[in-house]
């Protein structure tokens, strides 16, 4: 059986791959690896980057490539036999990476190429991809005694096949409920929701209307939907969702999981010397101690807490006034929240959805970074898709093709909620040859309905946009070396900085004149709703901002406190938290943790407060746009050489600082978010 994980591709052939090829061919690349590795270290003791570290970076590579759309796959278009494909290999990833980043004889071969006098005639990019990879062994234990890297080995292992098991309980909760309504259940829902809840009844062979936990479904029931009954009964099965309460209490319980993710993680860093996680964590990242970070998120919440406050009691009224209940519980925040918005600004999110047809904006967003960068985007019609919604584009500069990524909007069943970017391929000199970046774009907008095209909200405009961006720092990166190419190598709290700078253009008059177009009559967005739209921008924004605080502490404590005695158990922590921060009361039953997929599956465990650390950044750099012309030519291209091409060559403050001419200042993200400072 030839197996197409082990051939060479300029992109992943997904037709030809089957379960039954990932688990032979990642067997095979690893133990390939470790072989070649062993030999180039047994070939000579003059190392260099080109004898050792070049080859390395083409083994690891190679074996990238062929895990890339396999991962890629197991989120996307999820199936028993692929989970378990994916799920064997993890444990064997796992191993390897630890029998790499604890390999004494390659450290000593990569000190050798630092204390050596090549070490300062390699490139800035070769010497930061050195650097890490010393950090990097460090991390790893390469000097700890033999018992202590057997158990970091065991650690590193059992956290893989946690985090994938918590992602396939997040899955399998939201795939397993759905509710068949009436239409006069899902009074208030606009024609577009309704639309998709009809479809979703046809495609699932039922009567009337069905609504689920993906987010294009549930969101518009508890934002419009009369029947509070109704709201109440979506909200519960989201909030419990992998969790011991709810419709499918214990059933994909994520709660053990919790426990043993946290110990574990407590151990390993007790393991590296570190007090906690948190310390851990922030040993690759801009934020220099946990005490700064706990100083940053509290220090925002000080500054938004009394808008915030205020505006919760605004709600409150608003609602009695309205008719609504005397307590306002978590199932009526987004329906009175709506009403109150519609009354004040006279606009919805559904009012705008007309004019942002899902090609029209994406035509914008190509124009955009067209005016920003010079770059020109094309469709490619004809390749090898893993998925009808799937498609391919290009990315040209002077007629070049430098980049391509692939674009998955919309949601469907047994795909990964959420929106993200990942790579596909990363850019290097392989040889005389340069490998060109490829991205992978996911989205899980509401999907078209009949012949209709799809119609995006506001908000997920935005998060186009801010995937777009991340899009843009994987593509347009200068970098040849593997490890700081791209995203790779760039301190995690700064890795939000072009996702978030992306989005401002969403708001801008003279973007959104052309990102914009009626879906039936080509019109532009009224200038009188555009008015409306922009006056509604910081509409609850203080409360939004404690919202995400209140995740950003919950994790950083979470993983700060954890063996210190400090609070009870993690449901007791969320509750403190809440009780500092939130302005509106959560439900007992609530288990928001159990489907935090960010910090238990992702990469955000101590590190969610990345989000508001790279807003500071985003929003102070985008500052000089609206100082010089958000369009401006000489602008775009000197973010776009100090930031977007350096990938992770140099740190991220040097960056920032080479593009705004001074260290970053909190006043715009404050500004932007209507919050006085």
């Amino acid at each position: 059986m030839t197996n197409p994980l082990l051939e060479s591709h300029d992109l992943p052939p997904f037709s030809r791959i089957e379960p039954a090829h990932v688990e032979p061919a990642v067997r095979k690349l690893i133990e390939r690896n470790k072989q070649r590795v062993q030999a180039l270290l047994d070939a000579t003791q003059d190392y260099s980057w080109d004898n050792l570290l070049a080859p390395i970076e083409s083994l690891e590579d190679e074996l990238a490539q062929a895990w890339s759309p396999v991962s890629h796959l197991n989120s996307v278009c999820n199936s028993e036999a692929l989970r378990a494909a994916y799920n064997a290999c993890l444990p064997l990833l796992s191993e390897y990476g630890t029998w790499i980043s604890q390999h004494e004889p390659l450290c000593r071969a990569y000190q050798a190429i630092a204390d050596s006098e090549q070490y300062a005639r390699l490139g800035a990019d070769r010497r930061k991809a050195v650097d890490n990879a010393l950090r990097d062994f460090r991390l790893a234990g390469v000097s700890l005694p033999p018992a202590d890297k057997a158990r970091y080995g065991e650690l590193r292992q059992r956290l893989s096949e946690l985090g994938s098991k918590f992602a396939e309980n997040v899955l399998d909760a939201t795939n397993a409920w759905s509710r068949q309504v009436t239409r006069e259940q899902l009074d208030g829902l606009p024609e577009t929701a309704l639309a998709s809840a009809r479809q979703a009844a046809q495609r699932a062979e039922v009567e009337g209307y069905l609504v689920n936990l993906e987010y294009p479904s549930y969101m518009p029931v508890l934002t419009y939907c009369h029947d509070r009954d109704l709201r109440r009964e979506v909200y519960t099965a989201n909030c419990t969702r992998a969790s011991d309460q709810g419709p499918h209490a214990g059933t994909w319980d994520n709660s053990a999981l919790i426990e043993e993710t946290l110990g574990l993680r407590h151990e390993l860093a007790r393991l590296l010397g570190f007090d906690n996680y948190a310390e851990l964590s922030l040993a690759t990242k801009m934020a220099d101690s946990p005490a700064r970070v706990m100083e940053f998120l509290h220090g925002l919440a000080e500054k938004s807490g009394e808008q915030a406050r205020a505006e919760w009691r605004e709600l409150q009224a608003f609602a009695r006034e309205a008719g609504g209940p005397d307590r306002l519980e978590a199932w009526d925040m987004a329906y009175y929240a709506e009403q109150l918005r519609q009354q004040r600004y006279q606009v919805s999110q559904e009012d705008i959805r007309p004019y942002l047809p899902a090609d029209r904006v994406l035509a914008g967003l190509f124009e955009v970074v067209r005016r920003l960068y010079g770059l020109q985007v094309k469709e490619v019609a004809d390749f090898d898709r893993y998925h009808e919604d799937a498609r391919l584009f290009e990315v040209l500069q002077d007629g070049d093709v430098i980049a391509r990524f692939y674009l998955d909007l919309y949601a469907r069943p047994n795909k990964r909620g959420g929106a993200w970017m990942d790579d596909c391929r990363v850019r290097r000199q392989s040889g005389q040859a340069l490998q060109l970046p490829v991205a992978y774009l996911v989205c899980n907008f509401t999907p078209p309905v009949g012949d209709a095209p799809a119609l995006l909200t506001h908000t997920e405009l935005t998060t186009l946009f801010h995937e777009f961006g991340h899009g843009l720092h994987h593509m347009l990166t200068r970098q040849t070396v593997a490890a700081v190419s791209g995203i790779n190598g760039v301190a995690w709290d700064a890795v939000e900085l072009p996702s978030q700078f992306l989005e401002n253009w969403c708001w801008e008059r003279e973007a959104l004149s052309f990102i914009s177009a009626h879906h039936e009559t080509g019109e532009p967005l009224p200038a009188e709703l555009l008015d409306r739209l922009l006056a509604a921008r910081n509409f609850q924004a203080a409360m939004a901002l404690r919202r995400q605080l209140e995740f950003a502490l919950f994790d950083f404590r979470l993983h700060l406190e954890l063996g210190s005695g400090s609070y009870a158990s993690v449901q007791a922590l969320l509750d403190e938290v809440r009780e500092q921060v939130a302005v509106a009361p959560a439900p007992r039953f609530n288990r928001f943790q159990h489907g935090f997929t960010h910090i238990f599956a992702g990469g955000y465990a101590a590190g969610y407060y990345s989000y508001k650390w790279a807003e500071v950044l985003s929003a102070d750099a985008y500052s000089r746009f609206e100082e010089e012309g958000i369009f401006n030519a000489d602008t775009g291209a000197a973010f776009r050489a100090t930031v977007l091409e350096q990938g992770g060559s140099a740190d991220p403050m040097e960056l920032f600082v080479a593009f705004r001419g001074r260290e970053p200042d909190i006043e715009p993200l404050l500004r932007h978010s209507g919050i006085a400072g």
